[in-house]
């Protein structure tokens, strides 16, 4: 920035109430008791305005006895020096591309309508003058005087921080902050986070940074050096003042740092006297709070309140400022501000930590959007008793509303609840909840497709299903007998889908199989070394008719369930059944990836909650992480639960 320049960053905090949403077609029970549960809520609203100021070696210097209150006009000359002008426009186009470069904060320029107002709609300038970020506002008295100052039947208070003495010896960029800090973790907040959200009241804070001519400044100081010297014999306070002017110069020169002066104020208001009272001891003690020294401000109340009008900051008391660098400057800016509702139509809500208010946030998209993030996978942790289903339930709950489909693992029945009331809401559509019971045990048909169409990765599905049921996971299949299973398969699927009048299930395959498929075995002269058919239906006789698991893959319900949006696989019951762990396995394996390959440009998410004890075998592992390294590329996300962080992390099949 060029001399003479004064950056004013003025942040409004403002008391208001929330309001319930309304303006949703039909919301659901859920909705509305969440909006009306909030409804009329209080919290604090944030506005945070950055000011510019070009102003000129005298004004910067003025006191406060020489404000524009006290004189009959008011532009200087300089105003009229075009080159200067310009000079100072590129200078903060230049410092708006970079704030805006980084990424962290999003500049807007006010327009000269939002500044001085247009018709009917109040103007920044407007709305300072009336203590109010309401588009229509009402002019006010303002009474500005010794003992008090008014706006129209609002009385202000302000605190000041306008000497190097009122500060802490050492100030930083933030610290921790105790409330929300364990003996492991840190919650961090900027330095004057006590007069920022932490503060709550109606007030507006005013930080004012003065870039002076930096070698002029420091040629005052060298001066004023050399006299301490020479007065030093007169006065030990001289010597002293010798030595931190001093050290102030060895600062500037060994680190190149610039010189500025600095200013910051706390503005507190209410209409009742008695509660300004306690307001203003509470803004003392934020302030004591950083350490700094709260000096009620009376005497330049009204000269620090003019100058805070948007552009009038050069009407600022000199003597209302104080020595320092730009690096402490800045550690006087307030860091925090509360959370705003995404502009994505898509995401969850969620409350505001401080206040409770109701925000609507995209923890999926925007992250991608912004390049935080390659994929919209995620990992929930949190120990027993911490909410962790709670939230999981809210999470994909407000997923499926927007249309997602949600397929869920679990142990622990920790979304029947969700899945029934669903259920009960689709009138049977959706909210599928499969789980093992002994009187109702889970059964599947793995034939079954409600369009008739077994694409490649059905197909390789039903393939996986029966070879898993064959062979013994550390049993590795010869090539023929895949070909040979493959075979039979393909043949299968052809007579089902040119007989539609045949009923699809795993007892017609075996029947199939021992009969007609024997008989292509033999005409093809296949020999029993490469493909026992005899060994192959002796192994998967307990799933047919009249075994052990014959009810497990011949269910006579026609569910596809790649067309049903909710479904949760409660596998708690079956953890340890090494028969009917794999094949619910595969089932959830097909019933996902059938969803990512045929819903095109639809949302979907497959989440894996307090489910590693089952998901541990080497088939699922492996599905786990060929999921998470794919599910991008098909507009789905996968998302982990667990309580403990080293249980899905030390697997070796999963690492």
């Amino acid at each position: 920035m060029p001399c003479h320049t004064i950056v004013h960053r003025q942040d409004w905090f403002l008391e208001e109430s929330y309001r319930a949403r309304t303006d949703r077609e039909e919301p659901g029970f859920l909705d509305r008791s969440f909006e009306l549960h909030f409804n009329e809520r209080p919290f604090l609203n944030h506005f945070s305005y950055l000011f510019i100021t070009r102003t000129t070696k005298e004004r910067m210097r003025q006191q406060s006895n020489f404000s524009v209150l006290c004189r009959g006009h008011i532009l200087p000359r300089e105003v009229r020096d075009k080159d200067g002008i310009l000079r100072f426009l590129e200078a903060v186009e230049q410092f708006g591309r970079i704030i805006c470069d980084s990424g962290l904060v999003r500049l807007e320029r006010l327009t000269t309508e939002e500044i001085t107002g247009k018709g009917k709609e109040a103007g920044l300038v407007e709305k300072y003058f009336s203590l109010s970020q309401e588009d229509t506002t009402t002019l006010e008295d303002i009474r500005l005087g010794g003992a008090e100052m008014r706006i129209g039947d609002k009385r202000l208070s302000v605190h000041t921080l306008s000497d190097a003495d009122d500060l802490p010896s050492a100030v930083r960029t933030d610290g921790r902050y105790e409330k929300y800090s364990t003996d492991r973790s840190d919650c961090r907040l900027s330095f004057a986070a006590p007069v920022g959200l932490m503060l709550p009241y109606n007030h507006i804070c005013n930080q004012y940074v003065f870039i002076d001519d930096p070698a002029e400044t420091l040629r005052h100081f060298e001066k004023a050096a050399r006299n301490m010297r020479s007065l030093s014999r007169y006065s030990r306070a001289n010597e002293i003042n010798r030595q931190w002017k001093e050290e102030y110069l060895n600062e500037a020169h060994s680190f190149g740092l610039v010189p500025v002066r600095c200013h910051c104020n706390v503005m507190v208001w209410s209409e009742d006297r008695e509660r300004l009272r306690n307001i203003r001891n509470d803004t003392g003690s934020a302030l004591a709070q950083m350490g700094c020294k709260p000096r009620h401000n009376t005497v330049d109340a009204p000269t620090l309140y003019w100058a805070g009008i948007p552009g009038g900051e050069g009407d600022f008391p000199a003597e209302e400022s104080f020595h320092t660098f730009i690096e402490q400057a800045a550690c006087l800016f307030i860091g925090e501000t509360n959370h705003a509702s995404s502009l994505s139509p898509f995401g969850i809500k969620m409350a505001d930590r401080l206040s409770g208010r109701p925000i609507h946030l995209d923890i999926s998209d925007e992250p991608m959007k912004w390049g935080i993030t390659t994929n919209r996978n995620k990992f929930i942790l949190g120990p027993s008793g911490s909410g962790k289903s709670f939230f999981t339930n809210h999470l994909v709950r407000n997923y499926y509303e927007q249309g997602a489909h949600i397929l869920l693992v679990d142990t622990g029945n920790s979304y029947k609840g969700l899945c029934r009331l669903i259920h009960e809401r689709t009138r049977g559509e959706d909210g599928i909840y499969i789980t093992y019971e002994e009187d109702r045990p889970i059964t599947f048909n793995p034939f079954y497709s409600e369009d008739r169409q077994f694409d490649v990765e059905k197909r390789e599905s039903i393939k996986t299903l029966i070879l898993t049921l064959w062979k013994r996971e550390d049993e590795v299949p010869k090539r023929s007998e895949e070909v040979a299973l493959s075979g039979a398969v393909n043949a299968y699927i052809r007579r089902i889908t040119d007989n539609p009048e045949l009923r699809p299930d795993f007892n017609g395959f075996y029947e199939f199989v021992r009969d007609d498929y024997r008989r292509m075995m033999e005409k093809k002269r296949v020999r029993e070394k490469d493909f026992d058919i005899d060994g192959f239906l002796n192994v998967l006789e307990p799933f047919y008719k009249g075994g052990d698991y014959d009810f497990l893959l011949n269910s006579d319900k026609e569910i596809d369930l790649t067309h049903k949006r909710f479904i949760v696989f409660e596998l708690d019951n079956i953890s340890s059944n090494k028969v009917l762990l794999p094949v619910v396995t595969l089932i959830i394996m097909e019933t996902f990836i059938s969803k990512m390959r045929r819903l095109k440009g639809v949302r979907k998410m497959i989440l894996l909650e307090e489910a590693w004890k089952a998901l541990m075998s080497p088939n699922m592992s492996a599905y786990v992480l060929y999921l998470f390294k794919t599910v991008r590329k098909y507009f789905g996300e996968a998302v982990v639960g667990k309580y403990s962080i080293n249980s899905p992390f030390h697997s070796k099949n999963v690492m």
